[in-house]
């Protein structure tokens, strides 16, 4: 990614949703002057969630996601439908295309209904209106209006309303919620020391993206960041004139971290931090004691936002289970997701382990611990973990006050 290009994680996610030629494809193209998505006359051309990030004026950065049909056919088709709901869960804003020639189908109803219940942002595109007289134009409209007060009749091949569409698309932004890594934390000129390991496991020539964000985050807010290894910390602290305000380290360092940093010093970790970003912290510092609880034979799923090579000692796949064998003194039984795959029952789980989720978007992150607590399965964090295994769980979130309160 290049370092001026918005994460995927901060644009707003806009779902493209309907029946096999429905005019999903075209539709996109025709909102972004660009010849993004492969149009066909043949039934089922997306067979996958096609993924965009673009600028949509006057949105800004956007991700546009083109979805399968929902009413593919056979084995295959359900799996493709599995997929486009899959998307529902990471939406900002949804567009429900039904194709105008065909009319509105109990399916379109059901999907409408749907996005309905999950509160999401939407607007029914009524495409293809080129196909239709004006009667059957105005039949359809009230048709449609029985479903919802605003709806838009569009002809993407004949670019016709799609103007308007944007502007009304633009209109459903959500409301901006001022949210801070740390930026409330600090003052001008407060150092912000940043723990950033550089192992086997760390990109070549970059640091990862949560690092990069806290990083921007102490200059957005006229801090002083001090960057560095695990290896050079004590060293570092040492030379400064004046102690840090805040302590940040990789989750995976924190027990080694929490033993150079003087317990005068706040200290918390990337993780925790981006935890609180999108939303999803207190409810992984109520889920920890779970791990008190862990037995023989019982499933933890370990759950990354991202996809990414292994390696030897990877926090997810090996340093973490090693860390929890080690705290419970049990065999439990460890599954892994990654990427967008992450179960739609999480029932057979005694625990979720998240990461911080920093290519997620708050509505996914949030919409997987919803689905969590729906199921009765406690969701925690990376960070959250790794601190109440290594006994410093109230050090790490007590520059948090409104967290530190879960644990008095």
């Amino acid at each position: 990614m290049s370092l001026n290009t918005t994460p995927a994680a901060e644009r707003i996610h806009i779902g493209i949703f309907g029946k096999r030629n429905a005019g999903k494809s075209s539709l996109i193209n025709a909102i972004t002057s660009q010849e993004l998505a492969i149009v066909s006359e043949q039934k089922g051309t997306t067979t996958d969630p096609v993924y965009k990030a673009m600028e949509l004026l006057p949105l800004g950065p956007v991700m546009i996601i083109d979805t399968p049909g929902l009413d593919d056919e056979g084995e295959l088709g359900a799996q493709r439908i599995a997929k486009a709901q899959q998307v529902l869960g990471k939406c900002d804003i949804a567009l429900l295309v039904v194709d105008a020639s065909v009319g509105l189908s109990e399916a379109d109803k059901a999907l409408w209904q749907q996005l309905q219940e999950k509160k999401l942002p939407s607007i029914l595109v009524l495409n293809k209106v080129e196909l239709l007289d004006e009667m059957r134009q105005a039949l359809l409209t009230m048709e449609a209006m029985k479903l919802t007060k605003q709806c838009f009749l569009v002809s993407a091949l004949a670019n016709r309303n799609i103007n308007e569409l944007k502007e009304a698309i633009a209109a459903l932004r959500p409301r901006e919620v001022e949210r801070q890594l740390l930026g409330d934390l600090i003052k001008p000129c407060d150092i912000v020391v940043l723990v950033t390991p550089i192992d086997s496991a760390a990109p070549k020539g970059r640091i990862i993206l949560p690092q990069q964000q806290v990083l921007r985050n102490v200059l957005d807010n006229k801090g002083i960041a001090v960057t560095v290894q695990e290896s050079e910390l004590a060293e570092a602290l040492a030379r400064l004139a004046f102690p840090p305000k805040l302590v940040v380290t990789d989750s995976q360092a924190f027990g080694a971290v929490s033993k150079i940093v003087p317990s005068t010093i706040p200290l918390t970790s990337f993780s925790i931090l981006m935890a609180r970003y999108k939303g999803t912290l207190s409810s992984a510092v109520e889920a920890v004691r779970v791990l008190d609880t862990v037995q023989d034979g019982d499933k933890i799923l370990i759950s990354e936002g991202c996809t990414h090579h292994r390696q030897c000692q990877d926090i997810g796949t090996v340093k973490l289970p090693s860390w929890i064998r080690s705290f419970t003194k049990a065999e439990p039984e460890f599954c892994f997701s990654s990427g967008t795959e992450f179960p739609a029952d999480l029932s057979q789980y005694k625990l979720v382990v998240h990461c911080g989720g920093c290519m997620l978007n708050e509505r996914e992150m949030q919409s997987r611990s919803e689905r969590a607590a729906a199921q009765n399965v406690p969701m925690t964090n990376y960070g959250i973990a790794i601190a109440y295994m290594h006994g410093i769980l109230k050090r790490s979130v007590a520059p948090l006050p409104d967290i530190a309160k879960l644990l008095e």
